[in-house]
C-alpha cells in the first residue's frame, strides 16, 4: 500500500459516535483549509453507512465555509427517505457548532435500462505522457530555490498526467478545456462504495483551474484567490479509483467572479464512468 493512499483511506474510514452521526479527521500537514474533495468524499461515506445494497448514483453537495483541519468534522447524516429503487440522505458537516458543508445524495437499486454515452476523447494516454516524477522535475527547475524542495515531494495519494500541462509559471491564455489522466497510487479494496468515495475526492482537483485558463492565470498567482462553491457529480458506470481514468474538462463561462466548470471521466476502456460540475470563485485582486 502507498502511503499517502493509505492515509486517505484512513480520512475515509469515519468512526460513527451515534446511529447517524460520524467524525472524521485532516491531515494537517498540507493546507491552512481542508481540501474540498475530502469533505465531499468523507460526508458520502457518511451518507454511504446508512444505505444497505444501494448505490449512490448522484451526489450535489454546497462548501459554505472553510474547514479548519485543526479540528475533527462531524458528518450529521439525515436519512431523508427509503423508496423502493431510490434512497436519499443529507448530509451537514460540522466545525466549531457551524455547518461547513452540507451534501444531497441518491442511492438506487441496480437496473438495466437505455444506454448511450458520448464519444471518448481522441487523446495521448498516459504510457505515451511525461510521468508526475519527470513533470515535478521539469517545473522544479525553473522554480526559485526555496520552492524545489517542497514542489518535489509526493505526499498525494492520487497520480496526475496532464496532458498538454500550463506552464505554471508564464500561462498564456488558452481555451477553457483540459484533459487529465488520474489514478490512486495503488490498490483500493474491491468496493464500490469506496472506490466513489475515492473519485468523489479525486474530482475536486483540477477542475476549477479550466476557467482561468482563458485569462492566463493559475493558483500561483498571488493575485488570485479561488475556492470551490459547489460540487455535483454523477456516477453512470461500474470502475476503479486506482486504474487510470480520463477526466476531460470544461469552462463554458466565467462571470460576476465565478466560474463554471464541468467533467467527465473515462476509463481506458473508453466508457463514461462518471461526470461532474462545479462552480467556484475566481477574484483577482488588485485591477
Amino acid at each position: 500500500m502507498n502511503k499517502p493512499l493509505d492515509e486517505l483511506l484512513g480520512l475515509l474510514d469515519l468512526e460513527r459516535i451515534e446511529v447517524n452521526l460520524f467524525r472524521g479527521h485532516s491531515p494537517t500537514d498540507r493546507w491552512q483549509r481542508v481540501y474540498g474533495g475530502q469533505v465531499i468524499g468523507q460526508a458520502l461515506v457518511a451518507a454511504n453507512r446508512t444505505v444497505k445494497d444501494r448505490i449512490c448514483h448522484s451526489l450535489h453537495g454546497y462548501f459554505l465555509r472553510p474547514g479548519d483541519p485543526k479540528v475533527p468534522i462531524l458528518y450529521e447524516v439525515d436519512r431523508s427517505r427509503d423508496g423502493k429503487s431510490f434512497t436519499s440522505r443529507r448530509v451537514v458537516a460540522i466545525q466549531h457548532g457551524k455547518q461547513i458543508f452540507h451534501l444531497a445524495a441518491s442511492f438506487q437499486i441496480e437496473e438495466e435500462g437505455l444506454n448511450h454515452q458520448e464519444d471518448f476523447p481522441n487523446v495521448l494516454g498516459p504510457d505515451e505522457l511525461l510521468t508526475e516524477d519527470e513533470l515535478r522535475k521539469k517545473i522544479s527547475e525553473k522554480l526559485p530555490d526555496e520552492f524545489k524542495e517542497s514542489f518535489l515531494v509526493k505526499n498525494w495519494p492520487v497520480e496526475v498526467r496532464p496532458i498538454d500541462p500550463v506552464d505554471l509559471l508564464n500561462p498564456e491564455p488558452r481555451e477553457p478545456k483540459q484533459f487529465n489522466w488520474f489514478r490512486a497510487r495503488s490498490e483500493i479494496p474491491n468496493d464500490v462504495a469506496l472506490h466513489q468515495c475515492v473519485l468523489a475526492y479525486m474530482s475536486d482537483m483540477t477542475l476549477l483551474d479550466t476557467c482561468t485558463n482563458p485569462h492566463g492565470i493559475n493558483f500561483m498567482n498571488p493575485k488570485l484567490r479561488s475556492a470551490s462553491l459547489d460540487h455535483a457529480m454523477w456516477f453512470h458506470r461500474p470502475f476503479k479509483a486506482n486504474e487510470w481514468l480520463l477526466y476531460q474538462q470544461d469552462s463554458p463561462s466565467a462571470s460576476g467572479a465565478r466560474g463554471f466548470n464541468r467533467g467527465n471521466i473515462f476509463n481506458t476502456d473508453g466508457k463514461l464512468i462518471a461526470s461532474v460540475a462545479q462552480e467556484g470563485l475566481i477574484r483577482v485582486t488588485g485591477e
